[in-house]
């Protein structure tokens, strides 16, 4: 095969890579909750197993994408993808559901950051930046054909997506091996690669600079509660929906039922996108700062109606306004945290900010899921909600502050 220009393998990548996640996806928590048959701890405890096996390894593997080859580095983390969900589709038990957790784990440590890096040393950043922009729309249509195609594959047996998904992501590596160019790869000197050394001077300096500008700390402690808040709710929501006598239509199975909750929930998250597109003004940082704690507070709203509800209809629309608020959330937090920094400080700030929110993920799953095996689904996802509440206390110092 002949190698294809960096930029169409790049959109059939993402392209690629968003169909095959959400063929996976759809099912992949109803598969863990009824045929694995996890308790609400083990749920979470799957998702923390992720979450810190990607938090340990993704210095290690950095070291193949700045010394040997960005192509290397994401054909190896797609390949270990595959076979992660393959060990997971194949075997239903605990033991193999996290022992696949940390297969795939590794894997996309490989592909994070090198796939852009890769990207923009072939075609130049300037040209990379329009190039994310397209490959995130072609990836929502996949994302969109990849939940349909689950829905049809998943009806009669729920591991059949996990399994087809798992050979998808290992076929994305082989294509790449064919196709994908690599021209403009330079090792990183030294003195700039990623290490364990570099990540805790870098944590140390943005240490002294959160104590430098109180204000960052506010940053911090937001990013902290949509860490500690989110690890319990995504393990958790999928077996509270299964928990309710859900409608028996012709043809519309549960794995049906959460293809088209999944779908109603990007459109609608798409349609808020472009509703803070028109309203908020992005240049205002009091403006994009009412509008984070008004998706904030229906955040919460929402999240405690969700833990609350009696029957299935309920459950459904809290589920989709949380959802669509937390879509509408995420890039305005992103534009809100860059206008809050100093071009100096930016760079260390946001990854502060991500490991923060590694953290709390790790932190606070284990004992949501511990609440939900001992108590309830609905104890625990109720905990989620009161989790996540300070924010709206964070937000209002920070306003304050900005006064």
């Amino acid at each position: 095969m002949n190698k294809l220009n960096a930029y169409a393998t790049y959109l059939v990548m993402q392209g690629a890579d968003g169909m095959i996640s959400s063929v996976i996806f759809t099912v992949n928590m109803i598969y863990q909750a009824t045929i694995v048959g996890l308790d609400p701890l083990q749920l979470v405890l799957v998702g923390t197993t992720l979450e810190l096996t990607a938090f340990l390894f993704e210095v290690p593997t950095g070291v193949v994408a700045d010394v040997y080859s960005r192509r290397l580095s994401v054909i190896i983390g797609y390949v270990l993808i595959g076979v992660g969900f393959l060990v997971e589709g194949l075997f239903p038990f605990f033991a193999t559901v996290l022992i696949a957790q940390v297969i795939w784990g590794i894997g996309w440590t490989f592909t994070s950051g090198a796939t852009e890096a890769w990207l923009a040393d072939e075609i130049g950043e300037a040209n990379a930046g329009r190039a994310y922009l397209r490959a995130a729309q072609v990836s929502q249509i996949a994302t969109l054909v990849g939940i349909i195609a689950s829905v049809i594959l998943g009806n009669d047996r729920v591991n059949i997506p996990i399994i087809i998904g798992g050979a998808g992501f290992i076929a994305i590596g082989i294509f790449l091996a064919l196709a994908m160019p690599e021209t403009g790869f330079k090792p990183t000197p030294v003195e700039n690669r990623e290490s364990f050394r570099a990540l805790w001077q870098t944590f140390r300096g943005g240490l002294r600079m959160v104590r430098a500008r109180p204000a960052l700390m506010t940053i911090l402690g937001i990013g902290l509660c949509y860490g500690l808040y989110s690890e319990g709710f995504d393990r958790l929501w999928t077996p509270f929906i299964l928990s309710f006598e859900i409608p028996v239509f012709d043809g519309l199975t549960p794995v049906a039922w959460f293809g088209i909750l999944r779908v109603s929930a990007i459109l609608l998250g798409i349609a808020g996108v472009e509703i803070a597109r028109r309203r908020v003004n992005m240049d205002d940082e009091a403006s994009v700062r009412r509008a984070m704690f008004l998706l904030s507070a229906l955040m919460v709203a929402s999240l405690f109606a969700f833990s609350a509800a009696f029957h299935f209809s309920m459950a459904v629309a809290a589920y989709w306004i949380f959802s669509a608020m937390r879509q509408t959330k995420n890039p305005l937090y992103t534009a809100w945290v860059n206008q809050k920094l100093d071009p100096k400080v930016r760079a260390t700030v946001v990854s502060m900010s991500s490991q923060v929110d590694a953290f709390g993920q790790i932190a606070g799953g284990p004992p949501v899921g511990l609440i939900g095996s001992l108590v309830s689904l609905r104890a625990a996802l109720a905990t989620s909600a009161l989790i996540l509440t300070p924010v709206l206390a964070l937000f209002a110092r920070a306003s304050r502050k900005a006064n």
